[in-house]
């Protein structure tokens, strides 16, 4: 799998991070998280124990906006990284492939 990076500055992330910071302590973010359902594993992990995940990274160039915000347990929030969906759901085939 080829993986693509987009040349994103500091100071752009940063700026992202910021608009993330401010979304987390919004009334959208706490209706989103309320039912604690991981966006892509589906596991009910409870409210505390999601992370706001950038669907397409801040490193590949997303931004946090609404449209690219998800809640996500840590583990999958970890294992996605800077992947991005292609990429995650090339991976999750491959994992799959091994998990017999």
């Amino acid at each position: 799998m080829a993986i693509y990076f987009e040349m994103v500055s500091d100071e752009e992330i940063k700026r992202e991070r910021e608009k993330a910071r401010r979304l987390r302590r919004s009334h959208w973010w706490n209706s989103r998280i309320e039912k604690g359902i991981c966006h892509y594993c589906n596991h009910q992990v409870g409210r505390e124990n999601l992370t706001m995940d950038h669907v397409v990274p801040l490193v590949r160039g997303g931004k946090s906006k609404k449209g690219n915000l998800v809640p996500a347990c840590k583990e999958c929030n970890n294992r996605k990284k800077s992947l991005l969906p292609v990429e995650w759901e090339e991976y999750l085939e491959a994992s799959a492939h091994f998990n017999l």
